[in-house]
């Protein structure tokens, strides 16, 4: 999926916030992101298969890989959003999908991001955002990001009537709307 609207430079933002299914599906609806790919990240084992990640011994994280033109839509717009629609006080797990691999967590991939995402962990714990303590994990910058199956591209737009897709990702593109209803994709 490319938007041919963008302007500018395109920079990456990893993120890790449950089941990948969830973020994809919001992250595509955003104003300036250029490309959504699930996949892997955080990990000790090369080319990693969603069997074997779900299973937690590979120590992936379910993570998206998000491009975006920054003149459109700032990294911190996108923690905004990240923070807002995943819960980042629960430790190994979102909901009912327990184990590492559904853990909270920020790949920065510059130094830049790096300094960004710890401000704003800072800032929401200062600000009480939250009833309870924020436990995602911000890795050092630089982590290898491995795609995930086709399969699961996109998954949401091609399974929407999946229970899952139902329970759990709808909720969570409804908050994303409702909240953030002026970062949405124009339709044209």
């Amino acid at each position: 999926m490319t938007d041919s609207t963008h302007h500018g430079q395109v920079e990456v933002a990893i993120l890790a916030g449950g089941c990948f299914w969830c973020l994809d599906a919001v992250f595509r609806d955003v104003e300036g992101v250029v490309s959504v790919v699930s996949g892997y990240c955080g990990g000790h084992v090369d080319d990693p298969q969603y069997r074997e990640v779900c299973e937690g011994g590979t120590g992936h994280a379910e993570a998206v890989r998000i491009e975006f033109d920054p003149g459109l839509v700032t990294y911190r717009d996108l923690l905004e959003i990240f923070f807002t629609i995943h819960d980042p006080t629960t430790l190994d797990r979102q909901g009912n999908d327990i184990g590492t691999q559904y853990r909270s967590a920020i790949f920065p991939t510059s130094q830049s991001q790096l300094h960004e995402a710890l401000t704003m962990i800072e800032e929401l714990g200062e600000h009480r955002v939250f009833p309870s303590a924020i436990v995602t994990r911000v890795e050092e910058p630089g982590v290898h990001f491995w795609p995930a199956e086709d399969v699961h591209q996109d998954f949401f737009r091609h399974q929407p009537d999946q229970p899952y897709c139902q329970y759990v990702v709808a909720p969570k593109i409804a908050k994303f709307r409702e909240k953030f209803a002026q970062r949405r994709k124009r339709r044209g």
